[in-house]
């Protein structure tokens, strides 16, 4: 037995009382052993708690057996951020069935992301990347198809790729949003947007515009990182106009509850002052008051698609693009008629 403990081929060799060879050709179900023999060998291996070295498996067959996900965000954004443990966990779900490891690394755009995905590379740590967060023109999809890695990326880039993606529609769920809110009667409609440059951020403040300007409604559009605190900010900010929105789609969950706490804070009461929609539906704004109304979609079954289809890449296989279902709208308290539009009726 090894000091730590951990039986080897050896010890199953002599349990078995046969050649450490002869031990390797029975364990990877290669030909020229007995059927006794080999069963005597998998007895042994059975009886002593053997099982594969992941880094002798690696160093056999070329491969890390791990992928990496770097993210470009500032750690507090993704501390607050639902939407990435529940990610992860999609990720994992698929990982821990196929003996694969997640590196996960935080890093700033820019020179120490490429430095970050160029440290991964090296020596092969990882077999392959999920590239989220797609930017306008980004530049990882060059990087790590120079890198040799294989890769998988969240959502559609509008550049040229190699890789596969998992996509869904965010547009659809900002319309969706949108379309709710007219129907009630709001004609004053904010939307609370991430940054510039981010694909699904982009995606759907063009999705608002559209929805907005075909519902006949007035629309604001503000950016953020975002963050709660931006989020919170961006609230205030549009809350002070002379003529403030009566309704506001946000573009996640943790900007929509900092937005109801603003609201509230001011004294208005939600929904009869100001709607509120979030998006991804997240556990927390279904238990906040009023109970939130957000665009619901899967990000642990997003993750475990990725995760899945990344595999196969690194296999050797070419899976295509993969299209999720379009997201839904879950009506909850946060979103009524405007008050001005209730005291007409």
């Amino acid at each position: 037995m090894t000091p730590a403990g951990h039986p080897t081929i050896a010890d199953v060799a002599r349990r078995a009382g046969v050649s450490k060879g002869l031990v390797s050709f029975a364990l990877n179900d290669k030909p020229g052993v007995a059927p006794d023999t080999r069963a005597r060998i998998l007895a042994a291996a059975h009886d002593l708690g053997w099982s594969p070295s992941l880094r002798a498996r690696s160093l056999s067959v070329g491969r890390a057996f791990a992928c990496g996900i770097v993210i470009g965000r500032s750690p507090d954004v993704i501390a607050a951020d639902p939407f990435f443990p529940s990610f992860i966990a999609g990720v994992e779900d698929a990982f821990s069935v196929s003996g694969q490891v997640l590196v996960l690394a935080v890093a700033t755009p820019g020179r120490q992301e490429e430095e970050t995905y160029r440290g991964l590379a090296a020596d092969r740590r990882v077999d392959g990347v999920i590239l989220m967060d797609l930017r306008a023109g980004d530049p990882r999809i060059a990087l790590v198809q120079e890198l040799g890695l294989a890769a998988v990326t969240l959502g559609a880039p509008d550049v040229e790729s190699p890789f596969p993606s998992v996509t869904s529609d965010d547009g659809a769920g900002i319309r969706l949003a949108v379309e709710h809110l007219a129907g009630l009667g709001h004609r004053r409609i904010a939307h609370v947007a991430g940054p510039d440059g981010m694909l699904h951020a982009e995606h759907r403040r063009a999705a608002f515009d559209a929805a907005a300007a075909a519902a006949g409604a007035e629309s604001i559009v503000v950016t953020t990182d975002f963050s709660a605190a931006d989020g919170a900010r961006a609230t205030e900010h549009l809350l002070d106009a002379a003529q403030p929105p009566t309704a506001i789609v946000y573009s996640n969950d943790s900007m929509a509850v900092a937005g109801l706490g603003v609201a509230q804070r001011r004294g208005l009461v939600v929904p009869r002052d100001l709607s509120i929609t979030g998006f991804d539906d997240t556990e927390i704004g279904r238990h906040v008051h009023p109970a939130l109304t957000s665009v619901a979609t899967d990000a642990r079954g997003w993750g475990s698609v990725a995760a899945r289809t990344l595999l196969e890449t690194i296999a050797g296989s070419a899976p295509g693009d993969v299209r999720l279902d379009d997201p839904r709208l879950a009506v909850r308290a946060s979103t009524a008629s405007p008050a001005e539009t209730a005291a007409e009726l």
